[in-house]
């Protein structure tokens, strides 16, 4: 008898988190670019009694994206989406980051939406960085939220010669992924399904730690140190929210974002953080 399928993009300690509060009992497709760390997450999981299949996959890519969709209808039907895939501004370029983090999760949005089982639900990882940003035009956001996707890259806020650094490059993914998953959740709702997105701060992983201790430390040290929570945060803290979003209890939450930072952004704008002019 087939179970019900979670799609999970992005083999990390966020992903691996939601889908151990959310995947026991389905069977979980799992998707990165580097399959070493699919399959290593999906080895971990198994011996906590988990169903994984790892495989290849490349968000920047529709082709590779809709291989992941078709292998995973052949265990069952799609009823959860977790996306935690992306790039880190301190390692990719703003065309990567575009390609990526903008364009990649709008097209997964979009196909997964196609095919979700009715009732199925789904959350997607952007970031803070989103919500540092001063306000975009109607015009502009509506332009992130309903572009076809094909068309998405060629919009003239996005051209490189407009972006000003990797951080801008990445802050207006992260926009564009809250706006996407507003214009997707109508869609979704057609399908009697949910999406929502959740923007978490500084977050301990591996890839956070690497940030740590790198050009970038100390903006991040000082970051945490002064936000209300006075610490970064864990996997578990925003797993701990995809849980809520992907449950009955939040059945009229939908095309919603979720900022779960420590109240880092708070203290931006109206504390310590904020910058001096």
């Amino acid at each position: 008898m087939k179970k019900e399928v979670m799609i999970l993009t992005g083999a990390g300690q966020i992903g691996m988190a939601i889908a151990r509060c959310m995947g026991y009992g389905k069977t979980i497709i799992l998707g990165d670019k580097n399959v070493k760390n699919a399959e290593s997450i999906a080895q971990t999981m198994t011996n906590a009694g988990f169903d994984v299949v790892p495989m290849e996959m490349d968000l920047s890519s529709r082709a590779s994206i809709l291989n992941l969709i078709t292998e995973a209808q052949k265990h069952g039907e799609i009823s959860m989406l977790v996306n935690a895939a992306g790039v880190s501004p301190s390692q990719a370029s703003i065309e990567t980051i575009l390609k990526v983090d903008l364009y990649g999760t709008a097209v997964l949005l979009e196909e997964v939406g196609k095919v979700i089982k009715a009732g199925g639900t789904g959350v997607t990882i952007s970031s803070q960085s989103g919500h540092r940003m001063p306000a975009l035009t109607p015009e502009v956001d509506e332009q992130l939220a309903i572009t076809p996707t094909e068309e998405l890259l060629k919009l003239d806020v996005l051209q490189v010669e407009n972006i000003r650094d990797t951080l801008h490059a990445y802050q207006m993914a992260k926009r564009c992924n809250v706006k996407r998953v507003m214009a997707e959740a109508v869609k979704w709702g057609e399908r009697d399904a949910r999406i929502n997105s959740i923007s978490p701060g500084i977050i301990v992983t591996p890839l956070a730690i690497d940030e740590f201790n790198g050009p970038r430390g100390d903006f991040y040290k000082n970051m945490f140190a002064k936000c209300p929570a006075g610490r970064p945060g864990t996997a578990d803290e925003v797993a701990n929210v995809a849980e809520l979003l992907m449950s009955d209890k939040a059945a009229f939450i939908t095309g919603a974002d979720f900022l779960i930072d420590g109240g880092a952004t708070a203290s931006f704008f109206y504390g310590p953080l904020k910058p001096q002019k």
